[in-house]
């Protein structure tokens, strides 16, 4: 019989229904970088998801350079919300992606947030580095944001700046989505599924509000219209269904 130790595992370290969560969040997290392949949001390696474990004080991010279709959920990384690799977990043999440190400011202080997604994807990208914030020009924007897409203040990658930035900009806000100047879009949902999703729309109307305003002068929609289009999207459409997601 071996005298050795076992080796380090979720299972063998967190409770049973914390290594069931981190599991599942795993799974969600490295399934959802295809979805951003699929609508073209990013390019190369660029570009992350992450989601919050439930019931603990840690999340799942991917790691840093690595492709697209080598993504498994044993090579997503286990983080605590201070953005620090949990020793030994599966896949912190591997470095996290250079935005670990602002998903890790966001968890900490916006509770509500069980997911995060960073594209650079293209229309969402221009309107960032014009650094202008998206208008509520078309109706699917005051459904699923509530109004603009704001802007962001210009923050370096590689501490929590740019977390600081997206906390600052959208807390009391009804978007779930910033474009950080001169960089691109980070969304924020309920879960990585719902980040996911915001990440798909903010680029559709990025690319839609664009057109329209080549073609001529965007129409505003009035406030009281976007609030009641906001107010049945996030209360009405889609409850006891999956509608939103």
């Amino acid at each position: 019989m071996s005298n050795e130790a076992p080796a380090f595992s979720d299972e063998n370290v967190f409770s049973a229904e914390i290594y069931a969560s981190i599991q599942a969040v795993r799974e969600d997290v490295a399934r959802l970088h295809s979805e951003l392949v699929r609508y073209d949001l990013i390019v190369w390696t660029g570009g992350n998801v992450s989601g919050r474990v439930p019931g603990a004080d840690l999340f799942v991010i991917k790691p840093s350079g690595v492709s697209y279709d080598d993504l498994t959920p044993e090579n997503m990384i286990l983080c605590d919300l201070d953005g620090a690799v949990i020793p030994g977990s599966p896949g912190s043999d591997r470095s996290p992606s250079s935005d670990t440190a602002a998903h890790a400011y966001v968890y900490r202080h916006m509770p509500e947030v069980g997911g995060v997604v960073h594209t650079h994807s293209t229309f969402a990208v221009a309107w960032a580095a014009r650094g202008e914030e998206i208008p509520c020009v078309i109706t699917a924007m005051a459904d699923e944001f509530g109004g603009p897409i704001p802007v962001g203040p210009f923050a370096i990658i590689g501490d929590d700046s740019i977390g600081r930035g997206i906390v600052q900009t959208l807390t009391g806000h009804r978007s779930r989505a910033v474009l950080m100047q001169n960089h691109g879009p980070f969304t924020i949902g309920v879960d990585a599924n719902d980040a996911v999703k915001a990440a798909v729309m903010v680029e559709d109307v990025a690319r839609t509000v664009h057109y329209a305003r080549e073609a001529g002068p965007l129409i505003p929609i009035p406030q009281e219209a976007i609030d009641s289009l906001f107010a049945r999207y996030q209360n009405v459409y889609g409850q006891n269904s999956d509608a939103r997601r």
